[in-house]
């Protein structure tokens, strides 16, 4: 948490202006516009404000090289030399840059993300939710998204092709657009960069907010199914949602999971032996494999079974009940061949 109190928070009375530089672009600037947008302003009009330089709430931005503008602005972030938080200063290419505790240099995006980012989370996250829940969806896409953006931007380790990164880079004009063109509309192709990729980043950090805070209510409803199973090798899931991440972050011992499907139908899925990949911890009875209805219903015992995958990962049936005697039938078919 902060030592101070960010510029422009707890303020929401006044305008705040923020600058980065012009001219090329890349991720870490334009997350950090975005960053700011939502904790300051996420009513505003994202674009608009990039575009024309006007909006109709309490946050003006503008990307500019000249001194005056740096000095006049109340937060300057990826250019200026300083890094001066209590008083709006987010540059990061000083000889003694800004670094995380464990020695990765902050981008401008990181810093930002650092002072503003958990603000950002709360006008973000379409639930109530509480304090705890915004810091651990802050601390998620800080170790996802944001200190690889750090890394990239510092030249440590590169994001790859088709990385939030790639895709920013993918918005600026050829380098040949001024000779083309003429340099006034090279300026305005810029600006109209920075607002796509601004748009890209924003619509990307909204939906990873999301996934987060639901992949975190997901965590309790599996631990808490868990801890309610009479066979801790079969996790009965009364919702769909992911369960493997929990399963190999907790080290749970879960072989099958069973949950329903959204046609009505009750699935059963084999748990890899490592998470993401193939095989199974226990595979599903080899003659089971490929069977559907009747034939499957009279070689598993359950009535109502409806499918069997080839690849042995998955099976189905017409009920809850159904599905958990199939799980329970895997498990026995198993115990019995390893008896032989």
């Amino acid at each position: 948490m902060s030592e101070h109190t960010p510029v422009g928070l707890g303020h929401e009375a006044t305008t705040t202006t923020a600058l980065t530089h012009s001219g090329n672009f890349h991720v870490d600037e334009t997350l950090g516009y975005v960053v700011l947008h939502y904790a300051l302003a996420p009513m505003g009009d994202l674009r608009a404000r990039i575009l024309d330089g006007t909006s109709d709430d309490c946050l003006k931005f503008s990307r500019s090289r000249n001194p005056e503008d740096i000095q006049a602005a109340d937060i300057v972030f990826d250019v200026g030399g300083i890094y001066d938080p209590s008083c709006g200063r987010y540059d990061h290419h000083m000889k003694n840059k800004p670094l995380r505790e464990d020695g990765t240099p902050y981008s401008a995006a990181g810093l930002l993300w650092k002072d503003y980012g958990k603000a950002a989370v709360r006008n973000l996250v379409r639930t109530q939710v509480d304090d705890a829940t915004v810091n651990a969806i802050w601390q998620s896409i800080d170790k996802s998204l944001v200190v690889p953006i750090d890394q990239d931007d510092n030249g440590v380790a590169k994001m790859g092709k088709l990385s939030l990164a790639d895709i920013v880079s993918a918005c600026s004009p050829p380098w040949d657009t001024a000779e083309l063109h003429g340099p006034e509309e090279a300026k305005r192709r810029e600006t109209l960069g920075f607002a796509n990729a601004a748009t890209a980043v924003a619509g990307h950090l909204v939906n990873t907010v999301d996934r987060v805070r639901a992949s975190l209510k997901a965590t309790d409803r599996v631990l808490a199914a868990y801890k309610q199973a009479e066979d801790k090798r079969i996790l009965l899931m009364e919702t769909g949602m992911p369960t493997e991440k929990v399963i190999f972050e907790h080290d749970l011992p879960v072989v099958y999971v069973v949950s329903p499907t959204g046609s009505g139908q009750w699935n059963v899925k084999a748990v890899p032996p490592e998470r993401g990949a193939f095989g199974q911890r226990i595979s599903l009875p080899e003659a089971w494999g490929g069977l559907n209805g009747q034939d499957l219903a009279a070689v598993c015992g359950v009535t109502d079974a409806v499918f069997a995958h080839p690849a042995r990962f998955i099976c189905g049936a017409g009920s809850r009940e159904g599905a958990l005697a199939m799980a329970r039938r895997a498990l026995e078919v198993d115990a019995s061949l390893k008896q032989q």
